[in-house]
């Protein structure tokens, strides 16, 4: 599907309908993705014109923290992964740019202050349930399998693994 810019009030609202209705899904307890926060913000800038906060529980780390945006054409989603490495920061990034080869639709970047997120953005048409369970999945997935190895390499003096079956 091309990417199509959303144009009208009622085609974002269609899309962030689909998205509100998949989170209310998640908080009553149907969905599986152990999603325990979710707030909505309307934007008022001419790139986006919706956002949501969504926190789910991981394993490895405690939380997962997701942002939704809703821009002209696409859903942006991004999720925290770790602080700016206090060492080894080239073998970190050297292990996260290696893991990008494997991700479906998604890709560890740099952010703020050199804190690394897990990005990626779909065409807005083709937001529905199956693509939201995708975003949250992979994000929590991705999370959970690569935080521990990143984490041990970034932070040493803080980070200990977890026992697994905790």
């Amino acid at each position: 599907m091309p990417l199509v810019e959303l144009t009208g009030g009622e085609e974002r609202a269609g899309v962030a309908a689909r998205v509100d209705s998949w989170i209310a899904r998640e908080r009553s307890g149907a969905g599986s993705f152990g999603l325990v926060a979710a707030e909505r913000q309307d934007v008022t800038d001419r790139t986006a014109s919706h956002r949501w906060y969504l926190r789910f529980r991981g394993e490895e780390k405690d939380f997962i923290t997701v942002w939704l945006t809703l821009r002209q054409r696409t859903l942006h989603h991004e999720a925290q992964f770790m602080p700016a490495p206090e060492e080894h920061r080239e073998e970190v990034f050297a292990y996260l740019l290696r893991r990008n080869a494997d991700l479906f639709g998604m890709a560890f970047c740099l952010g703020p202050e050199d804190a690394v997120y897990l990005v990626g953005r779909v065409p807005a048409g083709l937001v529905d349930d199956d693509e939201l369970d995708r975003i949250a999945g992979s994000s929590i997935v991705y999370v959970d399998d690569h935080y521990p190895t990143a984490m041990t390499l970034a932070h040493p003096a803080h980070y200990r693994r977890r026992p697994r079956g905790r």
